[in-house]
């Protein structure tokens, strides 16, 4: 989404495996009380575009969603409304630094997971605020991910934290973007009274859940993007990275594993 950074995770099998889980009950609820069924949505850096279908089908079926995103993950995103039937949808390729779109184009535009991975999150939120209509909503949501929080203490887990933070600095990334929303709205032109805050969560814990986050994060280390930014920026070997995967498999393998991770949330009234 940006020329100033690189994509952490790219667009390997098990990053879209993860990014199509996602619907708008459990990845955008705190969008759902401000979306009316004939509106106008944008969804910057849509991804396999699952929550884009699900705004489309559920939350505004006689309103049009637009997705943007790479070219790269575009074809998956289509299939995904494809296969589900919805037809009042648009998919796109754009740069979230310079939307390709009027002003006051939109009701809501709205981005999940991705200021956390551009080099000026200041000026995609200017642009976000520049494509919404007047008496509408931008929305935002990202994670934290020094907040995150997991049981059991197995050794390797905090490194691996600590690894993923260095790596997605390195990148030109901010993985605590969750804590950082209001700031960066504020310093893009945002009035501090236009603004909402909240903050979401997902939790992993049945076996079904441990066993899938595990087996995404241990191939996401080894066979994503994040294997090669990793080495290029020094912060893992090839061994390293097989440690980290590895420390991801014990962990899904307890019975009594249990992992969380708080977003920020943010609405603006535009």
């Amino acid at each position: 989404m940006s020329q100033q950074t690189v994509y952490t995770h790219g667009h390997h099998a098990s990053v879209l495996r993860s990014h199509s889980w996602r619907t708008v009950q459990n990845s955008a609820a705190y969008l759902i009380p401000y979306l009316k069924p004939n509106m106008t949505v944008l969804d910057v850096g849509c991804g396999p575009g699952t929550i884009t279908a699900d705004l489309a089908a559920k939350y505004v079926p006689q309103g049009h969603v637009t997705g943007l995103d790479v070219p790269a993950v575009l074809e998956t995103a289509r299939k995904n409304a494809e296969e589900r039937g919805v037809t009042n949808i648009t998919f796109t390729s754009g740069d979230a630094l310079a939307l390709p779109f009027p002003d006051a184009t939109f009701d809501v535009v709205h981005a999940h997971q991705v200021l956390q991975h551009v080099g000026d999150p200041i000026q995609v939120l200017r642009e976000m605020r520049r494509v919404a209509k007047p008496g509408g909503f931008v929305a935002t949501r990202e994670t934290d991910f020094s907040s995150m929080a997991w049981w059991p203490e197995i050794d390797g887990m905090e490194e691996w934290r600590q690894g993923y933070v260095k790596v997605a600095r390195a990148n030109g990334g901010e993985p605590d973007a969750g804590r950082r929303l209001h700031v960066w709205a504020k310093k893009a032109g945002y009035p501090a009274e236009s603004l909402t805050l909240s903050a979401g969560t997902w939790c992993y814990w049945t076996p079904e859940e441990r066993k899938w986050w595990s087996e995404i994060w241990a191939e996401r280390t080894l066979s994503s993007n994040f294997a090669a930014t990793a080495q290029k920026a020094g912060v893992y070997t090839q061994e390293g990275l097989e440690k980290v995967a590895e420390v991801w498999r014990k962990w899904g393998a307890d019975e009594d594993a249990w992992f969380t991770l708080i977003h920020g949330e943010l609405i603006a009234k535009v």
